[in-house]
């Protein structure tokens, strides 16, 4: 049995890989391993940027192996426990104080877009990508948070329209409605996605956490709270070597080389 997701390092930047390919299902093994991998991830100061993807070029991920289900709610010991347990790991990615770069191409379906809701930047394929929460076709819902966080990203009414109809929509309008940041033709896409991870793990670490910190999940507090937040983050990078580099690098007119330390 193959591994459930294949793991690379390239200096500051970890690319996951779902390794199922041509659907990269995900597993009852994918989301055991993916939860303890995240939770070092986030421990590991040497990782300042991650990248996930799936094997090959046909699709990104048709989302859970249906056919697990009975055994996944045996294995968890209820239906709820085995959600939560997806809830929590893309809850432990969005929160997480270092940035996210997924890349949708092919079918990103199910859990296969409420995953890659959860992290920060989304490109997608500029061709062949179907994008969507197709539950109502199985007589349910989403369940990983899919519903929630695609309202949150692209609004009330394109949530509505994606959900209820069970609409599976292309890279070029998931660009249109906000849902995606970028797009690429599929032989681009992954070369894109670590560049654009590798840009993100050269700025200055503590100030990219606390911006994290600030924006993610912005719509849900006040001003008064996020400019707490805000000064709070200042304050942390106040007299730090990236500020120093920084300025320094500002004055004298260089690019920065942020986390020299």
């Amino acid at each position: 049995m193959s591994a459930p997701f294949l793991l690379e390092r390239q200096d500051a930047v970890a690319i996951i890989s779902i390794n199922d390919a041509p659907y990269n299902r995900m597993t009852l093994d994918f989301i055991d391993q993916l939860e303890a991998l995240v939770a070092e991830i986030d421990t590991d100061d040497g990782i300042r940027a991650v990248v996930l993807t799936g094997e090959g070029l046909e699709n990104f991920s048709v989302g859970m192996n249906l056919k697990q289900l009975p055994e996944g709610i045996q294995r968890k010991g209820g239906p709820e426990a085995l959600f939560d347990q997806r809830l929590r790991v893309i809850a432990a990615i969005e929160n997480m104080g270092k940035p996210w770069v997924v890349t949708l191409f092919g079918y990103c379906l199910g859990g296969g877009l409420e995953l890659p809701l959860g992290c920060h930047f989304r490109l997608a394929a500029d061709e062949g990508a179907r994008i969507g929460l197709p539950e109502m076709d199985l007589g349910s819902v989403p369940a990983w948070g899919g519903s929630a966080r695609l309202s949150k990203c692209v609004g009330r009414n394109h949530a509505l329209d994606m959900i209820l109809r069970g609409r599976k929509i292309s890279g070029p309008e998931a660009l249109h409605i906000g849902l995606v940041h970028e797009v690429w033709p599929l032989a681009e896409l992954k070369d894109r996605a670590v560049s654009l991870a590798h840009e993100l793990a050269a700025q200055p670490a503590l100030a990219v956490r606390g911006m994290l910190e600030v924006i993610v999940g912005s719509e849900d507090r006040t001003l008064d709270e996020l400019l707490q937040a805000e000064r709070a983050a200042v304050m942390r990078t106040m007299g730090t070597p990236d500020q120093q580099e920084g300025m320094m690098a500002f004055l004298e007119k260089r690019p920065p080389i942020f986390n020299k330390q």
